[in-house]
């Protein structure tokens, strides 16, 4: 009985890390979709082996656990740099590297993040996209 109930809490305790169900995994033609749609999209090109990308993922993790008004409004893409590094988004968009956050609305870039760990300026980025949501 006590292991059920252990494995059953770890089970919720891991919940919230599985959930990044909230951040959509890109295919080609998502993004414009989903912008066409109204939508204010922030996106991230990550690749798993990256240190600056893990680190960046935590930290829009933990804001959105602080904020859900962040996943309520406003869509979160993640690219594989691997698979998509050289995708027509990350041309049309000038991709540099890994590690980059973008958001965007409508046809226009309203922000981006290039390799910055920094909670403050992943919030700031979060809450362009936050405040363009609401707009």
């Amino acid at each position: 009985m006590f292991r059920r109930t252990f494995l059953a809490a770890v089970a919720l305790v891991a919940l919230p890390v599985s959930l990044s169900a909230e951040t959509l995994d890109y295919r080609p033609g998502l993004v414009k979709e989903r912008l066409a749609a109204g939508e204010t999209v922030f996106v991230g090109f990550q690749a798993d082996w990256c240190t600056t990308c893990r680190a960046q993922e935590r930290t829009i993790n933990a804001l959105k656990a602080d904020n859900s008004a962040y996943g309520e409004n406003v869509t979160f893409v993640r690219v594989d740099w691997d698979e998509f590094r050289r995708a027509t988004l990350t041309r049309e968009l000038r991709i540099p590297r890994r590690s980059t956050l973008v958001v965007l609305r409508g046809a226009e870039e309203l922000g981006r993040n290039v390799a910055n760990t920094s909670r403050s300026a992943i919030q700031n980025l979060m809450d362009v996209a936050l405040n363009a949501a609401a707009s």
